[in-house]
């Protein structure tokens, strides 16, 4: 029985993993990688492949199969998630017919939320908890770069079968992926979270990319107040992150090229839809549930909320 793995997305994200897959089981008699695409992404990865690049390389890999009809795609053993979080609920309901009682999902996706909302959609099925740190985007459809020096997925479950995660992670290693099974796998996703929803809402917020924020005076004080509301709302949920959380955020910020900026700043100068709910009203929201103020997300949750309407 071959154990089938569809990637949902073909970003930055699962473009970037889902590449490394699809190159390491081309030939495979034993594990099949699925692309779900839509779009011009289906068109060009159906003809002319997957392209990745890398400061050392380029490399196109072409998938057994690339689609978005559940029929061709199939029944799915695993599914990595790597949309954009606003269509979570659209793009897993399309993929009904794919997802049997035994399909193992995992969601790589920007913020804490999902996990919660696929288990609302399919209450029966293991859902995983994971996350990714990467620097990647779309250069265009079909096109992933990745333009820093970590790619590095954490993922781990409370509840799911440690068969099931160690057969993943072996996947995942045979395939050259820095993955870690993860114990305490809610701290490292909000450790995460920490990371990426200060630095979508600061650079959306302020409109600087990581190097104007590092040496402006003032948008590292906007920064630093933003880490100081989410990491009080992690310390009252009872989580374990580091004591030096925030010296730590800012020392990997320094490591990145400083003309990078969030993928929710370039969607915003894209003009594209943004993942506001998920990375910047969810820190209010939960501010408000454990009576934690969040005056300077509350700023940005404004500012942003004006400029979509």
């Amino acid at each position: 029985m071959k154990t089938r793995i569809g990637i949902l997305g073909l970003g930055g994200v699962g473009g970037y993993f889902g590449g490394l897959l699809a190159k390491a089981y081309q030939d495979s008699e034993e594990i099949e990688i699925v692309f779900i695409a839509r779009g011009e992404t289906l068109r060009v990865v159906a003809e002319s492949g997957l392209k990745i690049i890398t400061k050392e390389s380029e490399t196109v890999v072409f998938p057994k199969v690339v689609s978005n009809d559940p029929e061709l795609i199939g029944k799915l053993d695993y599914l990595i998630c790597a949309t954009k979080t606003y269509d979570i609920e659209e793009s897993l309901l399309a993929l009904k017919k794919c997802i049997t009682k035994n399909t193992v999902i995992l969601p790589l996706y920007n913020g804490v939320d999902a996990p919660e909302r696929i288990s609302a959609l399919f209450p029966d099925n293991e859902v995983l908890e994971g996350c990714v740190y990467i620097f990647s985007m779309i250069v265009s459809p079909g096109v992933v770069q990745n333009v820093g020096s970590l790619q590095r997925l954490l993922f781990g479950s409370y509840s799911v079968s440690v068969s099931k995660m160690k057969a993943l992670q072996t996947i995942f290693k045979n395939a050259s992926i820095d993955s870690h099974l993860v114990e305490n796998i809610e701290d490292a996703v909000w450790e995460k979270f920490v990371f990426i929803s200060v630095l979508a809402s600061a650079t959306c917020y302020l409109d600087y990319n990581i190097g104007q924020i590092l040496e402006n005076r003032e948008a590292r004080n906007i920064y630093v107040s933003l880490m100081n509301e989410i990491t009080m709302i992690a310390a009252v949920k009872g989580l374990n992150l580091p004591d030096d959380i925030i010296m730590q955020t800012i020392l990997k910020l320094e490591k990145t090229p400083p003309d990078t900026t969030s993928s929710m700043h370039r969607d915003l100068l894209a003009g594209r839809n943004i993942e506001l709910a998920s990375l910047t009203q969810f820190v209010v929201d939960e501010g408000l549930k454990y009576e934690v103020e969040t005056p300077t997300y509350q700023l940005v949750l404004d500012k942003l909320s004006n400029l979509m309407n």
